[in-house]
């Protein structure tokens, strides 16, 4: 019996040995284990940083195209005012230069009808001063007169 008892605590400490190695392996298991969960945690991480940084960047970015594109609207838009208001300018010269031709017209007309001097042709003839006497040269005075007419004259 004495070999039964050597070979039961033989074999109790072979269960012994062997339960030791399997909590070894089980822990060297687990700390790898934490170890790649560590790891993975760390990647992780380090790929959110990164998303930031790239959200970040573009941010910057999408601010100082905004910024460009506002700065090019103000210039637009002033450019747009400048050329309106020429062009208001433009306007009321037109319109104070039709006036003229059409009092040009009329003075013209008034001189054909009132003198026949120019009817049938006879555009060759010099007038004398007694028969333009009635065209006063103070009365033709604002034909020369500068056209005068700024943005100030037009509200909008």
């Amino acid at each position: 019996m004495a070999s039964s008892s050597g070979n039961s605590s033989g074999s109790t400490q072979l269960q012994n040995s062997g339960s030791e190695e399997q909590v070894v392996l089980v822990d060297q298991r687990k700390r790898k284990r934490m170890l790649s969960n560590r790891e993975s945690a760390r990647r992780s991480r380090m790929r959110k940083q990164k998303y930031l940084d790239d959200l970040m960047a573009q941010v910057t970015q999408l601010r100082t195209d905004n910024n460009q594109i506002l700065t090019a609207i103000n210039v637009t838009t002033q450019n747009f005012l400048n050329i309106e208001s020429e062009n208001s300018i433009l306007k009321a010269q037109m319109m104070e230069l039709n006036h003229r031709l059409d009092s040009l017209n009329e003075i013209l007309n008034f001189i054909n009808t009132s003198n026949g001097i120019f009817e049938n042709d006879r555009h060759e003839e010099l007038q004398t001063s007694a028969d333009l006497a009635f065209m006063n040269p103070l009365n033709l005075f604002f034909l020369n007169q500068p056209i005068m007419a700024s943005p100030d004259l037009f509200q909008y």
